[in-house]
């Protein structure tokens, strides 16, 4: 019998901006109810989407975030300022590639 082959699927693939960089990386959970205020990144943040939910964006138009879903945002480029909709927790596990002795996040 032969054995199970591995799989690997590249989801996405994005420049890096910056060489003195650190990696983190985080589970990410927001409830229904929950707003992510609009932010940047000192470098690239990644996400990975484990459990979708709705979003409301400031203008009430709605987004979906599916599980399974990829997304990069580009170093210093404003994101979020949504709010979790709908009975659903929204659940990401991101990761930061961000100038070292940065905060990971500021505000926009």
């Amino acid at each position: 019998m032969a054995k199970p082959a591995s799989v690997k699927i590249e989801l996405q693939r994005a420049d890096l901006t910056g060489k003195d960089m650190d990696i983190i990386v985080n589970l990410f959970e927001v409830p229904p109810g929950a707003t992510v205020a609009r932010h940047i990144h000192p470098g690239e943040e990644v996400v990975y989407v484990l459990e979708g939910g709705t979003l409301e964006q400031p203008d009430g138009t709605l987004l979906t975030f599916e599980a399974g879903m990829t997304i990069i945002y580009p170093r210093g480029v404003p994101h979020a300022g949504v709010k979790v909709v709908g009975d659903r927790s929204l659940k990401m596990l991101n990761v930061f590639i961000v100038d070292k002795g940065r905060p990971v996040t500021e505000l926009a």
